[in-house]
């Protein structure tokens, strides 16, 4: 099995040519970004990544934005789903990674929604990713293991910096069994969070190696699960980011850290990390 890196644009300011051209020389593999909405926007987007062969990953987000809109029904979820999954299409990307749902409805709206959502994928041929995230349906593990209960055959984007903010602490218990979760994880998102935040200052400071750690045995028991599963390359996306992710100095609002220093050591640390299990 192969790791294939792919970049985030989230928090960047450049042109995506000049992102191709640093992704490339830090030997990452393809870029992660949102569907563009814009028609004009898209069809340059899908020229771009024709011209340079480059490996893309789609960012879906269900009414509308990464917060939904609290008064949208499961239907005009499913609805916003299935017109940007027809807008991806144009881009081509190697699947789609989705932010679905809301926190807000019961199990039952959930079990629907995402039933509901699959449909929508497989009308339009494309992988869907369901990526586990706060203020979505998959924002806690133990909703997540009731959802896959009655749809086993989902599958997930891995970013378990959110449920540890969620549960407020590392899920390393031994009563924390999500092997169930592990087992249907389709594309890892690797940021590093901690009980009290999504996002580590700097995931190599000492101060942090708890947390490292525990995403890392998370990462591992992903690749193994997919090795038996036949996968022959795994997808992450080291994705710290802005947004109140980012730690600033009080007063000064100076970043403590570049964001793009920050993916390339997740990307070099993490390809390591892969080559010794698999070398």
């Amino acid at each position: 099995m192969q790791l294939e890196l792919f970049r985030t644009l989230w928090g960047y300011p450049g042109s995506k040519a000049q992102a191709y051209a640093e992704l490339k020389a830090a030997g990452f593999d393809g870029m992660e970004a949102r569907l563009p909405l814009d028609a004009t926007e898209r069809k340059a987007f899908a020229g771009f990544l024709s011209a340079e062969q480059l490996a893309y990953i789609c960012i879906v987000f269900t009414a509308y934005d990464v917060l939904p809109d609290q008064s949208a029904t499961p239907a005009m979820h499913l609805e916003d789903l299935a017109r940007k999954l027809d807008l991806a299409s144009e881009l081509q990307p190697r699947f789609v990674n989705v932010l679905a749902g809301n926190d807000r409805w019961s199990l039952a709206q959930q079990v629907d929604f995402f039933g509901g959502a699959m449909d929508v994928a497989r009308r339009n041929g494309l992988l869907c990713s369901f990526e586990t995230h706060r203020a979505r349906s998959l924002f806690n593990p133990w909703v997540t293991l009731d959802v896959i209960r009655q749809l086993p055959e989902m599958r997930f984007t891995s970013d378990i910096s959110h449920w540890v903010v969620t549960c407020e602490r590392l899920l390393d218990d031994p009563a924390d069994d999500l092997s169930a979760f592990v087992q249907r994880v389709h594309h890892i998102q690797a940021r590093v969070g901690y009980d009290q935040g999504p996002q580590v200052p700097h995931p190599a400071a000492p101060e942090y190696a708890a947390a490292l750690a525990f995403h890392q045995s998370h990462w591992e028991a992903i690749w193994q699960s997919q090795q038996a599963r036949g996968y022959q390359v795994s997808t992450m996306t080291p994705e710290f980011g802005p947004d109140g992710y980012l730690h600033h100095l009080p007063f000064t609002n100076v970043p403590v850290a570049d964001l793009w220093s920050l993916n390339r050591w997740i990307g070099d640390t993490e390809r390591q990390h892969f080559n010794r299990i698999f070398a």
